[in-house]
């Protein structure tokens, strides 16, 4: 009779603590989606806000009891202002040619580079990796006035500047005003943010296996076919990661833009200028008094922003997959 009583007692003790486990787990799970739901909200927060305000009229403005679904829209008015503000179809054209094709140009670039430091052994090697970490401490703002100077008389080692002082013909062009004051940097590696790329490369060819290098190697291949042959077909994980912060850092750009173009501003400096912009061409004022100007300006928000969302949304599978192989975790 005992047995049967303590048989019992450990049974209930037992279901007692798988349900003292399960309400412990119910309760960790609930906590765990109000932190999730509730960071989801900050992030998404101003995304939801600048896409509503973009649709809504004057008068939805007006009405302070309704603020996530506007009374009345103004769609049409809203981001034909916008668009004809930005200049959008030429401000892209600027963007594709200035931003997107230097950002194309620099995520090859730094792949030859990146890949040289990552394989071979050579003279000041160290030197050279404590010069590509300092291009990504130093602040872009730094080397920004030496640089327009540079573009605007450029020179090779003085060598132009030397011609110029003995025959007083000045033969350093400028660059400014043209594609070059982008290309240049990301043709030679130290475009936007070029260190943290090659490094991210660095990291990825350290991977690599090296026997499928040393088979092409024992075939007759040379260095630079390598590279072609073996290294970057194995690189497609760490080219979409690279690609991906490369043209977001790009189309982001309005310092560089600012600086280096007096007209034909691509779309990030245009988004920079639209307030000026709305108030030069549509006569609105940013103080409270015209309701409307604020959506003008959140439709130009999300007219920069759609075309890298459609992006990312096309690619963000892979590239959240990529993350973790390309040394970049943690």
């Amino acid at each position: 009779m005992k047995n049967i009583i303590d048989t019992f007692s450990n049974m209930d003790s037992r279901r007692a603590h798988q349900l003292r486990k399960k309400g412990a787990s119910l309760v960790y799970s609930i906590f765990r989606l109000v932190i999730l739901l509730s960071i989801g909200f900050i992030i998404i927060y101003p995304l939801m806000y600048t896409i509503v305000t973009s649709l809504q009229s004057k008068y939805a403005f007006l009405n302070s009891t309704r603020v996530w679904i506007p009374t009345e829209f103004a769609i049409a008015e809203n981001y034909a202002a916008a668009f004809n503000a930005m200049e959008y179809m030429s401000s892209l054209w600027s963007t594709f040619k200035n931003e997107l094709l230097s950002a194309a140009i620099e995520i090859a670039s730094c792949a030859l580079v990146a890949y040289g430091l990552a394989r071979f052994d050579f003279k000041l090697k160290k030197f050279y990796t404590a010069i590509l970490f300092l291009t990504i401490l130093v602040p872009e703002m730094m080397i920004l006035i030496p640089r327009m100077l540079n573009y605007s008389h450029l020179d090779l080692f003085g060598i132009l500047g030397l011609f110029n002082n003995l025959t007083g013909i000045d033969l350093r062009p400028n660059i400014l005003d043209s594609v070059w004051a982008f290309w240049l940097p990301s043709i030679f590696g130290v475009g936007l943010r070029s260190g943290i790329l090659i490094y991210i490369y660095i990291q990825f060819f350290k991977g690599l296996p090296k026997e499928l290098e040393e088979a092409a190697w024992v075939d007759g291949a040379g260095p630079f076919k390598t590279f072609l042959a073996i290294a970057l077909p194995s690189s497609g994980v760490v080219i979409l990661t690279v690609t991906v912060f490369a043209m977001i850092w790009h189309w982001n750009d309005s310092l560089l833009s600012g600086m280096y173009l007096s007209e034909e501003f691509p779309l990030a400096q245009q988004v920079t200028r639209l307030q000026e912009t709305l108030g030069q061409k549509y006569l609105v004022a940013f103080n409270g008094r015209d309701p409307q100007a604020i959506g003008y300006l959140m439709a130009g928000c999300v007219l920069f922003i759609v075309p890298m969302l459609v992006v990312y949304m096309i690619v963000q599978r892979w590239f959240i997959e990529s993350i973790d192989r390309v040394g970049i975790t943690g």
